[in-house]
């Protein structure tokens, strides 16, 4: 595999048109959950449930209804998408119903032979142009589809438990698929909401060899422990336990597919535990309840664990099975690891990461170790992937684990993009978009706020810090565009209005929610919109004030927005028009005073009807007005630090804050 020449898969090109009919051979359980994933959507795809069991068919029309009637009670789906959902739903036990599909998806039993048969009918009855995907997650392309006459329409798109609700989904890129194929497939989830990660067509791909891996070591390591102590020290490093997880999953028997098929091709190292073929339940402890664990039975646990999770990494990138980045972003999204296992291996560093390696080396003969050393596997970008487009870096922020919400290490990765290439005659200049088509940012992570609430110095030092990119965009010799993929809130916007120009998706909004958390947004909010587009201060005023939300259309009417595209897929075309229309201009924020609407009366509510603070009214309403007379930007800015480090300092911050901790609304009624 050949590493994708476009990162952010958006940014594909491709000449298949959005699916209008879509199958999916199998009718247990993943069957459904991407049904019900693909019909929310897509809102007027046509949906065929095909299995050779009637009983099973009725079963996951049932299961589909029931996620609608959930999605409904929960305020996650209006009637109209949930109308959708249930239209066009076709279930049958004929093959023959394939004829109009524009894709098939296999959603079998992990059985080869089976598949194999599956997917001759297939061909049989589909059109030349439909594709075929199967969701096996163990067995290689090759080995599936070789045998068809049109092989290179098909391949594997693995996704991950449960389906409609897990981002990632893997996409085999193997030696028999057209290029077109696997480009066409990376852009259709991107745009409906998934991770596509492109991965080797070996057994078990990527992500499987981590978590299969994992719970298989955990069950070897039954002889010294239970599942409730094993679960209770692997929650250190993951959400939910590795029995837990079985038992939630009927997970057992897949375990012993998987490990059975990468024994078969890779050894003996690899066989399942006997055990998982004679236990159908571990009722472990659940998420958040750990027993106690002697320290020297945790040490071993925890050293086994580790060891086979930074074994089976190394291997992955050794082998170029996937990327660094997804590898990591795969773990925390799809198992819901604290962090990759690359950030563990950076965290804990070469001498530790090497002791475990080496003890898991001499306790199980066989399994991989580095090929160099522990530097060589943790250069890459975390939580951003760059393009080159028409002569622009094109910044596409992600951490869609976080709507793309900025923190320190994208920050530094940004910077580090940005200033690297800022003097580079080859750089037309600069684009930073969202990853997805759902935000552009969400903001700014509270990170080690909390921490300095009550302490006004501390906050206004961390206002700077969070401030280094934005201070460095004002000065950059090259243009830098905001291309809104989506919403951009907070922090997030902020970065936005400090580049040269802005575009945007025409359902894409702006807002500026820290007043609802009883903070004021201190690192350019009250200070820079003024200072660019003056004439709309009576609207910042409300977004400040009030947490009033601005659309793309209504931002592109007083000048905020150059440009708004209908599709995602032309947004960057329209950065770089940007780019290109701002080439020989001076991207200067005034530094004069500027002469700005007063604020009107309010009465202490946001637009959501939720109660606010006087005194972070009182807070923004001053810095705004100081920071609007002041001779200089950076005096302007320095208001908008104090303003931070005045509102950290608040009852109403430290009530809004722990309100949004514990995702409860605030109540300002007693903080002022």
């Amino acid at each position: 595999m050949n590493p994708p020449a476009v990162n952010n898969p958006v940014l594909l090109t491709t000449d298949r048109k959005m699916p209008k009919t879509i199958a999916i051979i199998g009718a247990g359980t993943i069957g459904p959950d991407i049904g019900y994933y693909l019909k929310s959507a897509l809102a007027d795809l046509t949906l065929v449930l095909i299995d050779i069991n009637a009983e099973a068919l009725d079963k996951a029309r049932a299961r589909i209804h029931a996620y609608v009637n959930k999605g409904l009670k929960r305020g996650k789906l209006s009637p109209a998408q949930a109308e959708a959902v249930r239209q066009n739903l076709i279930t049958s036990t004929d093959y023959a119903d394939l004829k109009d599909c524009d894709w098939v998806l296999e959603a079998a039993t992990e059985n080869l032979e089976l598949k194999k048969k599956i997917f001759t009918l297939i061909e049989q009855h589909i059109r030349p142009d439909a594709i075929i995907t199967s969701n096996t997650s163990s067995l290689p392309a090759a080995w599936l589809f070789s045998h068809l006459d049109h092989p290179e329409r098909a391949t594997v798109t693995h996704f991950f438990a449960p389906a409609f609700q897990n981002p990632v989904v893997e996409v085999i890129d193997w030696a028999g698929a057209e290029p077109a194929l696997i480009a066409h497939l990376r852009r259709f989830f991107a745009v409906t909401g998934k991770v596509p990660m492109v991965t080797r067509d070996v057994v078990c791909f990527m992500l499987d060899r981590i978590f299969d891996n994992w719970c298989n070591e955990a069950a070897l390591l039954l002889d010294i422990a239970s599942p409730a102590e094993i679960d209770s020290v692997a929650m250190e490093l993951v959400h939910a336990g590795p029995f837990f997880v079985l038992d939630f999953a009927h997970g057992n028997p897949i375990i012993v597919e998987t490990n059975s098929v990468q024994a078969a091709e890779e050894g003996d190292h690899y066989t399942p535990a006997a055990i998982f073929n004679d236990t159908d339940k571990w009722n472990s402890n659940p998420p958040g309840t750990p027993c106690d664990v002697a320290p020297e039975v945790a040490q071993v646990i925890r050293d086994r664990l580790l060891g086979i999770l930074f074994s089976q990494s190394v291997d992955i990138l050794d082998r170029k099975i996937g990327s660094p980045a997804d590898l990591d972003l795969g773990c925390r999204l799809a198992f819901a690891f604290r962090k990759g296992p690359l950030a563990m291996m950076a965290e804990f560093g070469e001498a530790e990461v090497n002791r475990i390696l080496k003890k898991f080396a001499d306790y199980k003969a066989g399994m991989p170790q580095p090929k160099k050393p522990l530097s060589g596997y943790l250069n890459f970008y975390r939580s951003i992937v760059v393009d080159d487009v028409d002569g622009c870096k094109v910044i596409t922020l992600r951490r869609p684990e976080a709507m793309n919400a900025l923190h320190d290490q994208m920050t530094d990765e940004i910077l580090a993009v940005i200033t690297e290439f800022d003097h580079d005659p080859a750089v037309a200049g600069f684009v930073i978009t969202g990853y997805g088509v759902q935000a552009f940012c969400a903001g700014a992570d509270i990170g080690k706020f909390p921490a300095m609430l009550g302490n006004r110095q501390q906050s206004i030092d961390y206002a700077k810090r969070c401030s280094r990119l934005l201070v460095h965009l004002d000065t950059c010799p090259k243009p830098v565009v905001a291309a809104l993929n989506g919403l951009a809130l907070g922090g997030g916007l902020e970065l936005a209005m400090r580049c040269h120009a802005l575009v945007a998706v025409r359902s894409a909004w702006l807002q500026f929610p820290e007043i609802t958390l009883g903070i004021v947004p201190g690192i350019g909010a009250m200070v820079i919109p003024y200072r660019r587009w003056p004439k709309a201060a009576a609207t910042f005023n409300r977004m400040l004030t009030r947490a009033e939300k601005l659309t793309a259309v209504e931002a592109h009417d007083i000048g905020m927005i150059a440009e708004i595209v209908d599709r995602p897929q032309d947004l960057i075309a329209a950065a770089v028009r940007q780019v290109t229309a701002a080439h020989g201009t001076n991207h200067v924020i005034t530094g004069k005073p500027v002469s700005i609407a007063a604020f009107e009366p309010g009465d202490l509510t946001a637009v959501s009807g939720q109660r606010l603070s006087r005194e972070i009214i009182t807070i923004i309403e001053g810095a705004v007005t100081a920071a609007a007379r002041a001779s200089s930007l950076d005096q302007a800015l320095e208001i908008g630090y104090n303003a931070f480090g005045d509102s950290a300092c608040t009852k109403a911050a430290r009530e809004g804050i722990s309100a949004f901790q514990a995702r409860r609304q605030p109540d300002f009624s007693t903080s002022g």
